[in-house]
């Protein structure tokens, strides 16, 4: 109770300077849906009417007591957004970016939280859902947009109102709905390095209450780069996506949804970029970032692949003007083929072919109230949840081996929350919340060391020779439960009409798990140590903001003072070690650490304003400041040589949106001149730093864009990066093993130019 109430007393001392911060500030951040809304035009609605539904009921995102930020569709399209991982420009503290050596698997943190591991036995602290449905794993998580109305994106734990506890913050795609007449929409899109892509989608009516609809999609690329040893492209796309959906409204109260979708990526193996040359000398630095000579292209007979696909039955029915249930039933599975050269040289020196399969199945019933002065939501959630994953490690040395690594992790979770709202006054609002999780884990883990460089049996190789069992934990020999309660408490004033202040405490709790790279024998962890796995984490959050608009909504400004206590923070890595004594590294080992304790605070800030109709200038700053207190390596508190990956220390984005009336072969319409500048701070890649850790940059984008006055035309042509900044984002770094060393690392999109058409029928 005493570490409390000093939070509060903390956050209480700031108010004063959250009120003069949001109210004084017009030119930096950018707003939250608004600025995702764009500029209005005239006649068009106050931006501070954007609708979300970050608390599963509609709300304008200015009466929402919660750190959100949407993006319609509209300010989506006018700026050509790619994909997930475009909107980290214009997030507060939020990373988000395609993992290392992988084209759609999704690395995301937000204020601090997240999970870089991919690999089964690590759940993501940042929640995937589209359509209220969580996606368990990061494999195939890199969406590209399309089909969609909005995305929320919500910073904070989330375990109170959505169906999987999230520590760290939530994605939400919402998909549009369809509508009650004949619909056909067309985009198209060309650029450099051999872009072309291609969206249809299409709806009509079956009858007054039955609705079908659909979306196919194709994105295509050259790579940014070569590989060098195949000839082929490096960084390049081929995806294929597709979504169909059956909605059906018997009556006026009832809704069903039937949905499935697909994407497969056939895109190359992403290979990266060596910082350092080999030790033999024959393998000089390339000059190409984009470039690389990585050999292997194959695993387990097959080229690089991720397939995605699930299904899911939302029900929704509304008892009376009050009382409405909720039914969702999703089911998901994912594979993906996966040859990861680490050391990009055309030899054998270290390689992982790998393979990863998911599947999931869950089911959610929510329960929500709108009455006058209570409102709520009240749910119950279960999770069946499978995670595998099969590689071999294979390393030159003076003993060539391979070591084979298998993890197959089964997760079944339970969890009861509710959270509502209750108006005190007309203008004072309580809000209390509260989630029961229980996360049950078993797992499966084996890692083996073959002689040679050709692989193990279960990877290919039949012939291998097998010369020791590092790991074998089956059978039943791991398992862990770990339950929680966790609750959320608000309170939100209205100051003005225009002003809601709001405090807010939540806690946010991730299950503990095992390490699938686990080697009992080469890193001589105790056998009960490895059985029990690591721990679960957990955060307490602190937080206070003021959300306010002036001049009628023409200008907005979101604030929020944010204060974390983690505890147990789950870091998953992996270390080069000397499995047999001779002083040389011929092996590495997963090492996942449970650092004790650290400490999170930081601002944000978003504002809009809207100078004319015409003229919007809007933009975002955010700062974090996180810091491990007490990190435990071998008995000793290394905090003070640790830092927070993923967590740049102040990030910024400005945009400016200029319309001009433009008729066009006699047909009304407007062009938008878009213009945006983002700024990163200095990102560490992991908790030590590293060579590979990227110093602040900027990227300056831009785009012209003409649309139709009734809205069925629009072409733009769009700039990204157009600074050709080169910053990466990822890594190796393993330069003690193998013979020629390991640092390699990955880079965001270089400069690039695009033209779009959108076409409704």
């Amino acid at each position: 109770m005493r570490r409390t109430n000093k939070k509060a007393k903390l956050l209480n001392g700031s108010a004063a300077a959250l009120l003069a911060l949001s109210g004084g500030t017009l030119g930096i951040g950018a707003a939250h849906a608004q600025d995702a809304a764009g500029a209005p035009a005239a006649g068009e609605e106050s931006v501070s009417k954007v609708v979300v539904t970050a608390r599963r009921r509609e709300e304008t995102l200015q009466d929402v007591p919660v750190s959100v930020t949407a993006f319609s569709a509209d300010q989506l399209s006018k700026q050509a957004v790619p994909d997930v991982t475009a909107l980290a420009l214009a997030l507060p503290n939020t990373t988000l970016k395609a993992s290392r050596a992988t084209n759609s698997t999704l690395t995301a943190f937000i204020r601090g939280v997240g999970q870089a591991d991919p690999l089964a036995g690590f759940e993501s602290g940042v929640g995937i859902y589209i359509d209220d449905i969580y996606l368990a794993r990061p494999q195939a998580a890199v969406a590209d947009i399309y089909d969609v109305e909005r995305i929320e994106v919500l910073r904070g734990p989330q375990g109170t109102l959505y169906g999987r506890n999230t520590i760290g913050g939530a994605v939400k795609y919402v998909t549009r709905k369809l509508g009650p007449q004949q619909d056909l929409r067309v985009r198209a899109t060309v650029g450099e390095y051999g872009q072309k892509e291609a969206v249809i989608t299409a709806s009509t009516p079956l009858s007054e209450t039955v609705r079908i609809g659909g979306t196919v999609a194709r994105f295509k690329r050259d790579g940014f780069g070569d590989n060098l040893f195949t000839g082929k492209g490096n960084y390049d796309k081929d995806v294929t996506a597709a979504r169909l959906s059956t909605e059906i409204a018997p009556t006026s109260d009832l809704f069903i949804r039937l949905a499935g979708d697909f994407t497969q990526d056939d895109s190359n193996p992403k290979n990266g970029h060596r910082l350092i040359p080999g030790r033999s000398g024959n393998w000089p630095l390339l000059d190409d970032v984009f470039d690389t000579q990585g050999n292997l292209t194959r695993a387990l007979g097959r080229d690089q692949e991720v397939r995605s696909y699930g299904g899911s039955a939302t029900i929704e029915y509304r008892i009376d003007d009050v009382w409405s249930v909720k039914s969702i039933t999703a089911a998901r599975r994912d594979k993906s083929w996966a040859p990861i050269d680490f050391d990009a040289l055309p030899v054998v020196d270290m390689e992982v072919p790998a393979l990863y399969t998911n599947r999931q199945f869950s089911q959610e019933l929510q329960v929500t109230y709108t009455g006058a002065r209570l409102q709520g939501v009240a749910g119950l959630y279960y999770m069946d949840a499978n995670a595998f994953n099969k590689f071999d490690t294979i390393l030159a040395g003076a003993v060539p081996t391979s070591t084979y690594t298998m993890g197959d992790i089964d997760t079944k979770a339970w969890a009861a929350y509710f959270d509502g709202s209750y108006a005190l006054t007309d203008t004072l609002n309580l809000s209390l919340g509260g989630r029961y999780t229980v996360d049950k884990r078993e797992a499966d883990v084996l890692r083996q060391i073959y002689f040679g460089l050709g692989g193990s049996p279960e990877m290919g190789n039949p012939g291998a020779i097998l010369f020791r069992t590092d790991t074998d934990l089956r059978n039943g020999l791991l398992e862990r439960e770990d339950k929680k309660f966790t609750p959320r408490v608000a309170v939100n004033w209205k100051l003005h009409n225009d002003h809601n202040l709001y405090a807010s405490y939540s806690e946010g709790f991730k299950g503990g798990g095992f390490d699938p790279r686990l080697n009992v024998i080469g890193t001589r962890i105790p056998l009960a140590t490895a059985r029990a796995g690591y721990a679960p984490e957990t955060i307490e959050t602190w937080e206070l903001g003021l959300k306010s608009a002036f001049n009628g909504g023409r200008i907005t400004t979101n604030a929020a003072l944010f204060y974390s206590d983690y505890q147990d923070v789950q870091i998953p890595g992996s270390v080069a070690i000397d499995s047999d004594g001779d002083g040389r590294d011929d092996s590495f080992a997963g090492v996942t650490t449970n650092a004790g304790k650290a400490k999170i605070k930081g601002a944000e800030l978003e504002a809009i304003a809207n100078f004319t109709p015409n003229f919007m200038v809007a933009g975002m700053y955010s700062y974090i400041d996180a810091d491990y207190k007490e990190y435990i390596v071998a008995g000793v508190n290394v905090a003070d040589a640790r830092v927070f990956q993923n967590t740049p220390r102040n990030s910024a984005n400005l945009r400016a949106n200029y319309d001009i009336p433009l008729p066009i072969m006699g047909r009304a319409g407007r062009v938008s001149l878009i213009g945006s500048v983002s700024y990163k701070g200095a990102t560490y890649q992991f908790e030590t730093p590293s060579v590979l850790d990227q110093e602040s940059y900027k990227i300056w984008d831009a785009s012209i864009v003409w649309t139709r006055a009734d809205g069925k035309v629009r072409a733009g042509l769009h700039g990204k990066n157009l600074n050709d900044e080169h910053y990466k984002t990822a890594g190796y770094l393993f330069p003690t093993l193998g013979n020629e060393g390991t640092l390699t690392a990955f880079y965001g999109n270089p400069r690039t130019i695009s033209a779009t058409l959108e076409l409704r029928f």
